[in-house]
């Protein structure tokens, strides 16, 4: 059926299937290099309780079956190798049947881990990196013109991203609607970058220009991605510049990454095709059996996108198929850190020589410079944003984590920048305080070498030292 590929998006796939194996990459390192302290026999929120009261049919997990850290780390490390091996173009060299089946594997190593993830695999981009490269195995490679149907999804997909993001602008925060958001967005954001104390202190009329602009990008730019040639290609071009600038703005993990490389697979670039036969048959039905069934399990999160009561950030089925997104439907107006320290006095008194422990990519030393991260994805910072927030974010984990600072675990310790303390003597006492950070202005900077200026509001977690048999009171 000459129909059913499209010879102008040859390179555009190839682009594609090299940047997606390149975020995979990302991915699969994070998990290798975090999950002992996240996730392991030891960790804060372990796997294996979690698989005791969470059946299978609820979070499809090779770890249902059988977990060690041995087999975890194991298993990420391949992720790090077939997505190594996808971003040097293995899949090319391989028979059509032979991609299809290598690009299978890293969505279903990854799936097995986010499945089994749970508070620190909640970001809307896991389930958006697994929807994306469960499309990417039915793209085809060199033997085959990229099939029509499902570069359409991969742009169904992109709508959803943006369309969905910028829906739950509108109908969430007043800010929005009144184009202030960018007043405080930018201070107050998960992780800020190196350069988003300077965005922050862009004149107001210029983030006035922002906001519209995201509600541009948002609403009426994804609606031309499915306008004929150039106005496609036009539109996905814009969505790339506007996350190229949220990139140089933040630290989104992989988010914008991912967002870009959707992005790519909507541009018509200018290649002449090699001649390739016909697509197999075989190749033809299986494309559009999928196809057919992820435009079923669409009805969910289409609906969701015309509810008054839209949600963001969910999976409605257990292989995170088709899911639907969004992110900053509220903004905060003030930014709140939770910093923690710890003591070696024998009694804890607010006199005690508290030393404070740094994380790698969250505001704590106040002469500290934001670092850029992403697409590399630090869990425990982003989550200690959340906590700043609310307790209740903090509620299944924070107790585990004071109490492996308590020991000097090693693995927890790695997540860190710093601890106070050597190895061989851990704290007596840790506590935790919540500060307002507010960024300084430009003379501020030049005066005191300081980025950030923190006013402690009070206290998190009063000190706390290790019971008997190392349990926490």
């Amino acid at each position: 059926m000459e129909w059913f590929t499209a010879p102008g998006y040859w390179v555009s796939r190839v682009v594609f299937q090299r940047g997606l194996a390149g975020v995979y990459l990302v991915a699969f390192l994070t998990a290798a290099l975090q999950f002992r302290a996240l996730l392991g026999e030891r960790g804060m929120l372990p796997v294996p309780r979690f698989v005791a009261r969470v059946p299978f049919r609820r979070a499809p997990s090779v770890f249902q079956l059988h977990y060690s850290d041995r087999f975890f780390a194991a298993w990420s490390w391949a992720g790090c190798a077939v997505s190594a091996a996808l971003l040097a173009g293995l899949d090319a060299r391989l028979p059509l049947w032979g991609g299809m089946l290598l690009w299978l594997v890293p969505w279903a190593l990854y799936l097995s881990i986010v499945n089994v993830g749970q508070t620190w695999y909640g970001f809307g981009w896991e389930s958006l990196l697994l929807e994306t490269g469960f499309l990417a195995v039915f793209l085809g490679n060199d033997e085959v013109a990229p099939p029509v149907v499902v570069l359409f999804l991969l742009r169904w997909v992109l709508f959803r991203v943006e369309f969905g993001a910028g829906l739950i602008k509108l109908r969430g925060d007043v800010c929005w609607r009144r184009l202030t958001c960018l007043d405080h967005h930018h201070e107050t954001q998960p992780m800020p970058g190196p350069l988003s104390r300077f965005f922050h202190h862009l004149p107001k009329p210029v983030h006035r220009i922002e906001a519209a602009a995201n509600h541009v990008t948002q609403l009426v730019v994804p609606v031309l991605l499915f306008a004929p040639q150039p106005v496609a290609t036009a539109a996905a071009a814009l969505m790339i510049v506007t996350q190229l600038w949220l990139v140089l703005s933040g630290n989104f993990a992989w988010l914008n990454w991912v967002t870009i490389v959707l992005a790519l697979s909507a541009l018509e670039l200018p290649a002449t095709a090699p001649k390739t036969p016909a697509a197999p048959l075989w190749y033809e039905v299986v494309v559009l059996t999928v196809a057919a069934l992820l435009l079923g399990l669409s009805y969910r999160p289409a609906r969701n996108l015309v509810s008054r009561r839209q949600v963001m950030n969910r999976s409605f089925d257990p292989l995170h198929l088709v899911n639907t997104y969004g992110a900053f439907g509220s903004v905060s107006r003030i930014r709140y850190e939770v910093v923690v320290e710890g003591t070696a006095d024998e009694v804890a008194r607010a006199d005690s020589d508290w030393r404070e422990y740094e994380f790698r990519g969250k505001p704590g030393d106040p002469r500290r410079r934001p670092r850029q991260f992403a697409p590399y994805h630090l869990r425990l910072d982003w989550m200690m944003w959340f906590a700043a927030l609310s307790p209740a974010y903090a509620e299944p984990w924070f107790g585990a984590l004071v109490e492996r600072l308590l020991e000097n675990d090693r693995d927890t310790l790695r997540l860190l920048r710093r601890s106070p303390f050597p190895v061989d003597a851990p704290p007596r006492f840790v506590r935790a305080r919540l500060f307002r950070y507010r960024c300084t202005t430009w003379r501020e900077l030049r005066e005191t070498g300081s980025y950030w200026e923190r006013t402690y509001v009070r206290d998190f977690l009063p000190p706390t030292r290790l019971a008997s048999g190392s349990q926490r009171r």
